[in-house]
């Protein structure tokens, strides 16, 4: 493995010192070239020695800090935090049929998500609301997401007036620009564009989150045979070039920021040339992907329970539970898109949402280390029984029957009372509605929700879509500026 990860490494160095990669932003080319590095337009050539000093400047671990202290997440190490299904556009429901995602929806995952156990962040896109103008998504999309949740908040990428309105929101959110700013607390995904390209939005997304010391997921996710080569060590370390660039960025702009190893390739699919995230493919690619962050001594991104069905199915459930087994198998600090998603990322769906939450509950027990003490070793217990007798009704059974086994939550068993498929789904449908009506607005300063409607409205965004937020949350708030209501 040793042998094979150094081959990656060098192929990439190879890469970047005679391919280069462009960086599409005048500030960050300048600034490479400043810095040392070979610039021919807006093309970066790196050495080995170069790539390799500023991505050691990055930390192995940071915590990212929630509203509430008991949702903060380590990332790095050897810890595993899950965060939801991110960027899709479309719902599948129950019977298969796709429709677009709306707020409403929004707000359903952020309930769900808030509820969940599994999740200490919230927000990104949960969902893209076709109902929400575009240009105002964003803001309404994290204003949501904190007047849902006190959980970890998962920003969102945009172009430099987009993020700088978003860096104001988040600071009226957290008691004012100086507190914000003095802990990491909103984490944003910074995608590459393969081959060998950080866009521009990208990079002024990173310029902004930066300047506010916020964290960064630099994701590049080249599709083998698409913009990425069809051999999987070539598309690796295509992969790998990118965002080993974009750590390295990172660090020339602010030494220390908080950065996650996030490169996630795929696999195009060689008869339509779509997609493919639930093929053996991609979880290889996934495992070389963490195997080479802890190389690199950087956190890691992974994700997550994905995979190409068309609908719940026995293909989401067997392609999901690979890609999520190889998360825990590697140690995937930062798993993304963790339940939902179908499709190839081109949909969500409540019920695999739900299938999904019982796919990490059942690795979280397979991988946790067996408890071994007088208790769990029972001699007593067995002494006492005997040969030939029972432990059903030991008192020693009673004390650890709700603790040791795993317990479903979906899953079927016992006697077939219906048609199996339709009972499952029909569970995680139950289940699904009993999330979100158990939800409970954790609680926020009045003052600071006022404060964040006065921001909204000032960037033109309907005070109708800002209460209905607020009914779905449980407030009763209209901000302080003078407006028809």
């Amino acid at each position: 493995m040793e042998k094979d990860l150094k081959k990656l490494h060098d192929a990439t160095m190879k890469i970047l010192n005679r391919t280069g990669i462009r960086l599409m932003h005048p500030e960050i080319i300048n600034l490479v070239g400043e810095k040392g590095v070979r610039v021919e337009g807006d093309r970066a050539f790196f050495t080995e020695d170069q790539i390799m000093d500023w991505i050691s400047k990055a930390p192995e671990k940071f915590t990212l800090y929630a509203r509430n202290p008991e949702h903060d997440m380590e990332i790095g190490g050897d810890n595993i935090e899950y965060a939801p299904g991110y960027g899709c556009s479309a719902i599948i429901d129950s019977e298969g049929q796709t429709k677009d995602a709306v707020m409403e929806d929004y707000m359903r995952f952020s309930k769900i998500v808030h509820e969940s156990k599994w999740f200490k962040i919230n927000g990104g896109i949960l969902v893209q609301p076709s109902d929400i103008d575009y240009k105002n998504c964003l803001p309404v999309m994290m204003y949501s997401a904190m007047v849902h949740s006190d959980k970890c908040i998962m920003g969102v990428p945009g172009e430099k007036d987009e993020i700088e309105g978003l860096m104001e929101l988040f600071s009226i959110a957290f008691g004012g620009k100086d507190e914000f700013m003095r802990k990491p607390r909103v984490i944003t995904l910074i995608s590459t564009t393969s081959p060998l390209q950080i866009d521009g939005m990208s990079l002024c997304s990173m310029i902004e989150c930066i300047k506010h010391n916020q964290p960064i997921i630099i994701t590049p996710g080249p599709m083998a045979g698409s913009n990425g080569p069809i051999t999987t060590a070539g598309n690796i370390a295509l992969g790998n070039a990118e965002v080993l660039v974009g750590i390295a960025v990172s660090q020339m702009l602010k030494e220390g920021t908080p950065v996650v190893y996030g490169m996630v390739p795929a696999t195009a699919d060689m008869q339509t040339g779509g997609i493919s995230i639930g093929s053996p493919a991609w979880v290889k690619q996934s495992a070389y992907s963490a195997r080479l962050a802890k190389e690199y001594g950087l956190p890691n991104r992974s994700g997550g329970t994905v995979n190409d069905a068309k609908g719940v199915s026995v293909q989401s459930g067997y392609e999901s539970m690979l890609a999520m087994f190889v998360c825990h198998q590697e140690k995937a600090n930062f798993v993304l898109h963790s339940a939902g998603i179908l499709d190839g990322y081109g949909a969500i769906s409540y019920e695999q949402f739900m299938i999904d939450l019982e796919i990490i509950s059942m690795l979280d027990y397979y991988f946790k280390d067996l408890e071994i003490d007088d208790e769990t070793l029972a001699l007593d217990v067995i002494h006492e029984v005997g040969p030939g007798g029972e432990f059903l009704t030991s008192p020693h059974t009673f004390r650890n029957c709700r603790t040791s086994p795993w317990l479903p939550e979906i899953s079927l068993r016992g006697l077939r009372v219906k048609e199996s498929n339709k009972e499952l789904i029909e569970k995680t449908i139950k289940k699904t509605e009993k999330m979100i009506e158990a939800y409970s607005n954790p609680g926020i300063d009045e003052a600071i929700v006022n404060n964040m409607i006065d921001h909204l409205i000032g960037l033109g965004i309907d005070s109708e879509i800002i209460e209905g937020i607020n009914a779905s949350a449980g407030l009763d708030l209209v901000g302080t500026s003078e407006r028809v209501v």
